[in-house]
C-alpha cells in the first residue's frame, strides 16, 4: 500500500510544470475597455437642446469591447479573417448603448442598446448594428441586424498593438463625430450625428 502511495507522488512530481496549477497570477489574452462621448444636451420633441436650462442632463454614446491585442501576429485575414462575420473584440459581443437617436453612416439607430459586428473583406468594410444583446461575441443572428453600414478604410504607418474605439467628437461642438476603430495596420470609420 505505501509502495503505491510512493509511486503515485513520483508521478506527479515527474509531470511537466505546465500541468501544474500556478498560483501566480496570469495576464488575460485580451481585456476589456470603453469609450464614451458626452453631450452636453438632448433632442426633445424633435430639435436639439443644447445647454439649455431646464433640460436633463448629459447624453452619452458608449461603446463597450473586449480588447484583444496582436501579440506579434499579424491581424487582419489571420486573427480577422476575411468574409466572415467578426466580433468587433474579444470574449463578451461588443455593445453599443446610445442615450439619443443617431444615424451612424447613413443608417438610423434609435435610443437603446445594440451589439456591433463587423464583416471585413478585402474590397471593404461593413459595420453590422444589430438588436440582439448580451451574448458572446460569436453568437451572431443576421435576424437581429438593424443596419449595415459601409467603413471607410485607410492602412496605418505604424500598426496598432490592441484593438480600439474611438468616439471623436466634432470640433464645432455640434452633436456629431466620427467613430474609429483600429487594430493592426487598418483605421476604419464612420461618421455619427444625432438624429
Amino acid at each position: 500500500m505505501l509502495r503505491a502511495a510512493v509511486a503515485a507522488v513520483s508521478i506527479l512530481a515527474a509531470a511537466p510544470a505546465a500541468a501544474q496549477p500556478s498560483s501566480q497570477p496570469q495576464l488575460a489574452q485580451s481585456t476589456r475597455a470603453s469609450v464614451s462621448a458626452t453631450l452636453a444636451g438632448r433632442t426633445i420633441g424633435g430639435r436639439w437642446f443644447a445647454g439649455a436650462a431646464g433640460v436633463a442632463g448629459p447624453a452619452e454614446i458608449r461603446i463597450d469591447y473586449g480588447q484583444p491585442h496582436a501579440r506579434g501576429r499579424r491581424v487582419m485575414g489571420v486573427v480577422v479573417p476575411f468574409d466572415t462575420v467578426w466580433r468587433t473584440g474579444a470574449n463578451l459581443a461588443t455593445t453599443l448603448t446610445t442615450d439619443v437617436d443617431l444615424v451612424v453612416g447613413d443608417a438610423a439607430v434609435p435610443r437603446g442598446v445594440y451589439t456591433l459586428f463587423t464583416l471585413p473583406s478585402r474590397d471593404g468594410w461593413t459595420l453590422i448594428v444589430n438588436r440582439q444583446t448580451g451574448q458572446w461575441g460569436t453568437d451572431y443572428d443576421p435576424r437581429h441586424d438593424l443596419a449595415r453600414v459601409a467603413l471607410r478604410s485607410r492602412t496605418l504607418r505604424e500598426p496598432a498593438e490592441s484593438l480600439s474605439f474611438f468616439l471623436i467628437p466634432a470640433r464645432d461642438g455640434s452633436p456629431r463625430g466620427v467613430m474609429r476603430i483600429v487594430w493592426g495596420d487598418t483605421e476604419l470609420s464612420t461618421d455619427w450625428r444625432v438624429r
